[in-house]
């Protein structure tokens, strides 16, 4: 499976534009809970006019319509705690933890597929922690905002591993639609106990300035137009090609934040070594689960 430049050239673009998540959650003036509600309200929207376009059908059967809507409530907390972490420390903080996503997927898809944790990841793992480490020591005024990351990566690799079996029964367009409504109605149902417990002003849904704008770029570009790209990208891509650029997320989401908001971006170097060891171990995986395939693809042919 090869790509052209211009493949490649694009999956960086959406890798992009999913690191400036962040940063829209930033410069809208919604809280986390509110903003999910929208975001996924509008992506959702998004994909039915997509449909409808395509002239497609969403109809699941449904037992399995409840499976994927569920879903979406594992999506609506892994959004929450990520803007949530970028609210209470910075973009930078947020993104760091994020970039722990695939080594949480290297350990939760052994326990959905009962295989066996590999000795690298546990290597990679404590290689994460260490990072993590570094940063905590020096920037500790984050912590809160970096477990926040760290709760949303966890989550981030829960529903990839589900979808992972989600997309061998229906269309990764029919599976985000389902994810998105069900996103949107958990965030609705959990903001009477947010607004009671949580927040000390209640809800906040009405739109300040250019979050209108923000919200449209959020659920539509970032969310809608990315996820279409990246599933058009899959049938000319390997999947090993697309998980290492996605990896590099964080990378260019710390980038774009230090451009974007300047002076309350910037970390210790301390936090920049403990980020770089991050995504060090983050970019090792998949090079390392790679080389172990084909070793066991040798020993195999040897074998017969």
């Amino acid at each position: 499976m090869t790509g052209s430049l211009k493949d490649y050239l694009m999956l960086h673009f959406i890798v992009l534009i999913w690191g400036f998540t962040a940063i829209l959650g930033l410069l809208i003036s919604l809280p986390a809970i509110e903003l999910v509600f929208y975001r996924t309200l509008i992506a959702s929207i998004g994909v039915a006019f997509l449909f409808l376009f395509k002239k497609e059908s969403l109809l699941i059967s449904p037992r399995q319509m409840v499976k994927v809507t569920a879903t979406g409530l594992i999506i609506s907390l892994h959004w929450i705690l990520f803007f949530w972490s970028a609210r209470v420390s910075t973009a930078s903080v947020c993104l760091a933890g994020m970039a722990t996503t695939s080594l949480w997927t290297a350990f939760v898809e052994p326990v959905f597929n009962k295989s066996k944790i590999k000795w690298y990841e546990v290597g990679l793992g404590l290689l994460v922690i260490s990072g993590l480490l570094v940063i905590f020591s020096f920037e500790s005024g984050y912590w809160l905002g970096l477990f926040m990351a760290l709760g949303s990566a966890f989550l981030a690799a829960t529903f990839s591993v589900i979808n992972g079996k989600l997309t061998q029964q229906h269309s990764p367009y029919q599976i985000t639609f389902y994810e998105m409504a069900g996103a949107c109605l958990f965030s609705a149902l959990f903001m009477p106990f947010y607004s009671y417990f949580l927040s000390e002003d209640g809800l906040k849904m009405n739109w300040e300035g250019y979050d209108w704008f923000w919200l449209l770029i959020l659920g539509g570009v970032c969310t809608v137009y990315a996820f279409s790209v990246s599933v058009e990208l899959m049938k000319r891509l390997s999947v090993f090609s697309i998980n290492l650029t996605i990896n590099l997320e964080p990378v260019y989401g710390i980038i774009l934040a230090v451009l974007v908001f300047g002076e309350s971006e910037k970390m210790t170097p301390q936090f920049y070594l403990g980020t770089t060891i991050i995504l060090i171990s983050v970019l090792s995986y998949p090079v390392l689960n790679f080389f172990n395939k084909r070793r066991k693809a040798k020993r195999l042919s040897g074998i017969n």
